[in-house]
């Protein structure tokens, strides 16, 4: 059997065709013709088949390209018979048809061929950008640190991780799209250009910026610095906003917050590739509403503070209180605008009356100074534009603060504020509950830190601290053995090791109830038989543990559906009892001398223990 090539078979039929139709000149008349001779087809040696054809006397045939040709399927064999009478031309075009053998289905593909295409023309194209990029990104990450120690390594560890981002997405842009920023880009570029609103400094990673956000005439490889320089500016915001920027043990060792500083890596991803790329970066900053009351303060001061002015300098010298003379006094009255004429005599204008008081007090409380009315050296400075910004720089080293707070601080929380001596027990955005505080004195100040409330003890032991014990007990334990026991206490001595109790009353130091949340710090809140310090303006009296006013209130508060005041105090006297809580209650013992009352006013306490001062330093601000 033989299957001929579709394009063989159409030649052999319009060859014979043309044999056929042709006329000497003539187009009315076909002429018969004599039949061609059978012809074969010889086949490769390997098939030495040979196939004998018999073709008809062919008639007018229309060939009309197509794009298949069906044909029935090709017989077996097809064997000449014997010649017939040969048929007048007239019986040859209309009687007799074309037999032509084809394989079932034959596509007949009448277009050109195409060009050949190459390996190389077929592979996508190089982003110049991405190669560039490729070239950039290791010299950053190896890039030697302007910090040293602890900064240092942090930086370097930055780098390498944003590096490391770039290698797993094979080096593409971030932010660019042909020679411009993105979409994404160009959200990310407005919240950084807005970082002063939230107190972050992001000098030390400018945004690289295009004419109209476009740029034709920059190459790959300025394109390249121009995309790895945002993301650094990016990650840059992102770590200080989340509490990046100062250490809290740098301040003192007993702050010991822990803030969840961003991920660089994670940071790109998660901000390249967010619906609103702006926002998810502002998120960075803490949301806490004590935080967000103090960045609207701040845009307040900012508002009202206007341009720096000129002012007179008022000279050096002794505190002025109400009823002194000073020839200082004039420049006072003329720096609030006071009428010196309002004076009787000249002599008068010299005193350092009620009015001037009252002026300077409102100049001090405006710039974070205690608000005295006295004109101490302090304000003299402020005064005289030696410390212009104090107010502001109060605010953001408190907004700083903020950032080492844990981001989920609990719906149900207890938060203590260090230098507002106030204890405040919160059910969401509501006070349930607030009472005064005693804290550390300055040389024990209260330790900074979050933990979780689990349960409370009435009429606890108190433990003698061994600080306490070695710097106030022992001494007299050695002048006389027998006065600590005089006191009420329980000396115990066991392997040649002295530890010193007080029993549960009336007399102890915890007073009756103490509420516990196990720390490294071994602090707690407690009651105290000293009820009369709670009176007092400046609460910090303690070894440290915070003493808490109202304790059965508190226990009331804390402890839930089923207690009240009543029934815990029934539970005094006696031994220890322990009392669980419902479920761990999560408590902030915080640090806040700046903070924006229920009122919306900015109400400003002694930094007792100096860390709003150390922040400012760490920050580069005032004072």
């Amino acid at each position: 059997m033989l299957r001929l090539n579709s394009s063989v078979a159409v030649l052999a039929l319009t060859l014979a065709c043309l044999q056929a139709g042709s006329a000497s000149g003539q187009d009315a008349a076909i002429e018969p013709r004599e039949a061609p001779p059978a012809f074969s087809v010889e086949l490769p040696p390997e098939a030495p088949t040979e196939v004998k054809t018999e073709v008809a006397h062919p008639a007018e045939v229309t060939v009309k390209p197509q794009d298949t040709v069906s044909a029935p399927a090709p017989a077996a064999e097809v064997v000449a018979s014997e010649p017939s009478p040969r048929p007048s031309a007239a019986e040859a075009v209309a009687d007799v048809p074309v037999q032509v053998p084809m394989p079932p289905e034959v596509v007949v593909d009448l277009s050109p061929p195409a060009a050949p295409v190459s390996a190389d023309s077929a592979a996508p194209a190089v982003d110049p950008v991405a190669t560039a990029l490729r070239d950039v990104v290791p010299a950053f990450a190896a890039r030697e640190p302007v910090a040293r120690g602890a900064a240092g390594q942090a930086q370097r560890r930055v780098r390498e991780s944003v590096a490391s981002f770039y290698e797993q997405r094979d080096f593409a842009p971030v932010w660019l799209q042909g020679s411009g920023w993105n979409v994404a880009a160009l959200s990310v570029i407005a919240r950084l250009e807005r970082a002063a609103d939230d107190a972050l400094d992001l000098a030390a990673t400018p945004v690289p910026a295009f004419p109209g956000g476009h740029s034709t005439r920059l190459s790959p490889a300025e394109l390249a610095a121009a995309d790895l320089a945002l993301s650094e500016a990016v990650v840059g915001y992102a770590r200080q906003a989340s509490g990046g920027r100062i250490d809290p043990r740098s301040i003192s060792s007993l702050i010991t917050m822990r803030p969840e500083i961003a991920d660089p890596a994670r940071v790109l991803a998660d901000v390249s590739s967010a619906s609103e790329p702006g926002a998810v970066l502002a998120a960075q900053n803490p949301s806490h509403r004590g935080y967000a009351a103090l960045r609207d303060k701040l845009a307040e001061v900012r508002r009202e503070r206007g341009p720096a002015v000129p002012v007179s300098r008022i000279p050096a010298g002794p505190v002025l209180k109400v009823g002194m003379k000073d020839e200082r006094v004039r420049l006072i009255r003329a720096r609030f605008g006071l009428d010196a004429a309002a004076a009787a005599t000249e002599s008068q204008d010299l005193v350092y009356d009620t009015r001037v008081a009252e002026a300077v007090a409102g100049f001090q409380k405006q710039n974070g100074i205690p608000a005295s009315g006295t004109l101490t050296a302090r304000t003299i400075a402020a005064l005289s534009g030696g410390q212009p910004n104090r107010l502001e720089d109060e605010i953001v080293a408190n907004m700083e603060i903020w950032r080492w707070m844990p981001r989920d601080m609990g719906a149900d929380r207890i938060e203590v504020n260090i230098p507002d001596y106030m204890v405040r027990v919160f059910r969401g955005d509501r006070v349930v509950h607030e009472a005064r505080v005693i804290v550390g004195k300055p040389n024990t100040p209260t330790p900074v830190f979050s933990d979780a409330m689990r349960f409370l003890i009435v009429n606890p032991y108190w433990n003698v601290p061994p600080s306490i014990l070695k710097k106030e007990m022992l001494p007299k334990l050695a002048a006389d053995p027998m006065a600590l026991q005089r006191m009420g206490y329980e000396v115990i001595r066991r392997n040649g090791q002295i530890s010193v109790r007080q029993p549960p009353g009336e007399r102890n130091a915890l007073g009756w109830i103490k509420f516990m949340f196990p720390n490294d710090h071994a602090v707690y809140l407690h009651d105290t038989p000293s009820r009369g310090l709670f009176n007092t303006k400046r609460r910090a009296y303690s070894h440290g543990c915070v003493r808490v006013d109202q304790p059965f209130a508190l226990a009331e508060t804390v402890l839930g559906e089923g207690w009240t005041e009543d029934r815990v105090k029934r539970l005094k006297g006696g031994g220890e009892r322990t009392v669980k809580m419902p479920k761990p209650l999560p408590i902030h013992l915080g640090y806040f001398p700046a903070f924006v009352d229920d009122a919306g006013k900015l109400q400003l306490r002694e930094d007792i223990y100096g860390h709003s001062r150390k922040v400012k330093a760490a920050l580069g601000l005032a004072g």
